[in-house]
């Protein structure tokens, strides 16, 4: 493995596993943008933040590596009305609009960034 290949794997299991953690540390930011039609948001937050921090750790393993690249491609999928709502909520209010929108395509990024360790 090259050293830049290094480096990216270290970056995205590191933004995966905060990420993790800040779905257990800063609750209430999550809740405010999962769906009103998701069930039992609360638990489904942790479930999502216990995933990310799983699939962060996985990477780091060759033997787990490609299942956690797939895990977290999933992942992005599974959460992206999230961030279609949010976007929504921004553009409703007026309020982070770019940022929210932004977002969006940023997923497609993260998703062939997962890719490239399948």
């Amino acid at each position: 493995m090259t050293i830049t290949c290094l480096f990216s794997l270290i970056l995205m299991a590191t933004v995966y596993i905060v990420a993790g953690i800040t779905h257990f540390r800063i609750p209430k930011f999550f809740l405010s943008i999962t769906p009103k039609w998701v069930p039992a948001p609360e638990v489904v937050n942790k479930i999502v933040g216990a995933g990310e921090i799983l699939l962060g750790v996985f990477l780091f393993f060759p033997a787990t590596r490609t299942y956690a690249a797939i895990g977290i491609i999933v992942l992005l999928i599974a959460v992206f009305p999230a961030n279609v709502y949010h976007f929504q909520k921004a553009l409703k209010k007026q309020k982070m609009v770019w940022v929210t929108a932004l977002r969006l395509p940023v997923q497609l990024l993260l998703i062939y960034w997962a890719y490239s360790f399948v």
